[in-house]
């Protein structure tokens, strides 16, 4: 059996050790090695690539969301899980539109921390339940916080597309698609397609 590689990016040797213990008796993993720094992490990754980043978002050398980013870049192949205090709306979203496939907070329990891990590594978005809750909220703006994927669901739909032309072009099943529809139906409270479309541009969103 394949063991996923998890490699973690903290400042804090407290964290890093308390995932350590709370992951070490994990068959399916193996912990590769941390970093305390965004240039020890780099710096890592010219030589081996895990399969998953565990990222804290704010590192003394650099923001881990721009860290996020880069990574992604230059590493397109490994997922990358923010990780943090904080679960306010801006932080989430800045990660999961810098490429972070999931989010968890630092409070998260040893089966948050797996269930995010098996989900990035099937190409999910994994947010804990604390960063979900926060992610869901309505902002004072009145626009609903969305996903990266989401937004790309959002615009085909408003060009017309059927589910299996937005899951053709971008190479998801016409389930997800499915999934991402009602979402979006639910997060502007709109009962049809035609109203979705209506609310979002009036947002400015499309």
């Amino acid at each position: 059996m394949t063991k996923t590689k998890l490699f973690i990016t903290d400042d804090h040797y407290m964290v890093i050790e308390g995932i350590r213990s709370l992951l070490q008796n994990e068959d399916t993993l193996e912990l590769i090695g941390h970093a305390m720094t965004a240039a020890s992490c780099l710096s890592f990754l010219n030589q081996q690539l895990p399969d998953v980043i565990l990222m804290d978002i704010n590192l003394p050398d650099k923001s881990g969301i721009d860290l996020c980013k880069e990574v992604r870049e230059k590493y397109p192949s490994v997922f990358i899980i923010g990780l943090s205090t904080f679960n306010q709306q801006s932080f989430i979203q800045k990660m999961i539109d810098n490429g972070a496939s999931g989010y968890v907070l630092k409070n998260a329990s040893q089966a948050e921390l797996m269930d995010g891990i098996r989900a990035v590594m099937k190409g999910k978005l994994y947010l804990s339940r604390e960063a979900a809750t926060s992610l869901s909220k309505q902002p004072e703006g009145g626009a609903p916080v969305l996903t990266r994927r989401e937004k790309e669901v959002l615009g085909l739909i408003a060009e017309g597309m059927t589910n299996n032309e937005i899951a053709t072009k971008l190479f998801i099943s016409q389930t997800t698609v499915d999934t991402h529809r009602k979402n979006l139906l639910a997060k502007f409270d709109s009962k049809n397609t035609a109203s979705l479309v209506r609310i979002a541009t009036q947002l400015q969103i499309i």
